[in-house]
């Protein structure tokens, strides 16, 4: 009896009645999206067309928020690395869920894995951190990361960007990889990235917690929790009901930016945007909640938390995509283009360097958060050029 009243009242304090409203808009929002298919499918007047995307995008925010929530309440009560982990993978996950339906889908689709990470990688590394940083090192003077945690994540990074996007180029064929090449390269990604996922929540985990004295003190504390099973253990009903409740705020995200997709494409044609700015609007509304996770983390001074959500997403992104997709290639005898333009394997070189640059230092500052913010400005030209 005890424990049904115990159940109840957890239920009643996690399904607020603003969750179950951001609960409600969102899966509302896209089952009157997915009723209204046919109508939106013939070309629209401009002003109705730009108002169904304000709306949508709209929903979005509002679940977007949502997300933050959850994920707020699961690092406070987990800590670092477990609790930004929750987040940075579910995120990370529906993101290859959607490229792989667009794969999956009518149409010759084989650049879009290409160009979702590309705009992934700009977005994270360069526009979030840059604000990130820009918030952050106006508002605290001395903001320092875990420097072994960030070149953990950078070292992945270059390894899984660099076979993503530059080794298909130098062996492959036409910029994608043979049959016999992408067979062995699955199968060593898959396990690169399970093996850091195991290093990363077990003997390594402090390094991807956050520098005692880098922390202000009226920041939100993620520090250690004790044993995570432990943790689990007490907790088990609150975990598992928060982590559901984020994935339920998640999949509408997804799933309208989805079906928002041709709309927007249409909307771009009319201003006579580049096509490829579609995929970047997308990727970041993907990650919105993320961004917003990630920009509170910063104004609170939790520098290695910041990283743990970009850099940390990144590599999950990454780990997930590159398997994921030259899987789907062999399995339906697609080709799967990843070989990436000169332009972007330049932007990207830079992007990294800038990276180990910022993060290698004794702290960041708002100047690094500029930095990262004009480089995105040079690959915004370089997407309408």
């Amino acid at each position: 009896m005890c424990d049904s009243v115990a159940v109840t009242s957890l239920l009643r304090a996690v399904l607020s009645p603003l969750a179950i409203l951001r609960l409600a808009l969102g899966w509302g929002a896209f089952l009157i999206v997915l009723l209204c298919a046919p109508l939106l499918a013939g070309p629209l007047p401009s002003a109705v067309l730009w108002v169904v995307l304000l709306v949508i995008v709209a929903v979005i925010t509002v679940c977007a928020f949502g997300v933050v929530t959850e994920a707020e309440h699961l690092a406070r009560r987990l800590g670092d690395p477990y609790g930004t982990l929750v987040l940075t993978i579910s995120i990370a996950a529906i993101e290859v869920i959607l490229i792989a339906a667009v794969m999956l889908g009518p149409g010759d689709h084989a650049t879009i894995a290409r160009d979702s990470v590309m705009a992934v990688s700009m977005i994270i590394m360069n526009l979030v951190i840059g604000v990130a940083l820009l918030v952050g090192g106006l508002r605290h003077p001395r903001l320092r990361a875990n420097r072994t945690g960030v070149s953990l994540y950078l070292g992945m990074l270059i390894v899984l960007l660099s076979v993503a996007f530059a080794l298909p180029a130098l062996i492959g064929i036409e910029g994608a990889y043979a049959p016999a090449q992408a067979i062995p390269l699955i199968l060593l990604t898959v396990g690169l990235y399970a093996f850091f996922l195991i290093r990363q929540m077990g003997a390594q985990r402090a390094d991807f917690q956050e520098v005692a004295d880098a922390v202000p003190p009226a920041s939100v504390s993620h520090a250690e929790r004790g044993p995570i099973a432990l943790v689990f253990a007490q907790h088990r009903a609150e975990l598992v009901i928060r982590t559901l409740l984020l994935i339920a705020m998640v999949l509408p995200i997804v799933l309208l930016s989805h079906d928002m997709a041709t709309l927007l494409d249409d909307g771009l044609d009319r201003l006579g945007a580049p096509v490829a700015l579609s995929g970047i609007l997308i990727a970041v509304i993907v990650f919105l909640p993320e961004t917003i996770t990630t920009i509170r983390a910063a104004f609170s001074g939790e520098m290695q938390r910041v990283s743990n959500l970009c850099h940390g997403a990144l590599v999950s992104t990454a780990g997930l995509t590159i398997p994921a997709v030259l899987t789907i290639g062999l399995l339906t005898g697609q080709q799967v283009l990843l070989a990436e333009t000169p332009v972007n394997l330049l932007l990207l070189g830079m992007t990294l360097l800038l990276t180990l640059a910022t993060f290698s230092g004794r702290r960041v500052t708002a100047l690094h958060g500029a930095a990262h913010l004009f480089l995105f400005v040079l690959y915004g030209m370089s997407v309408f050029a």
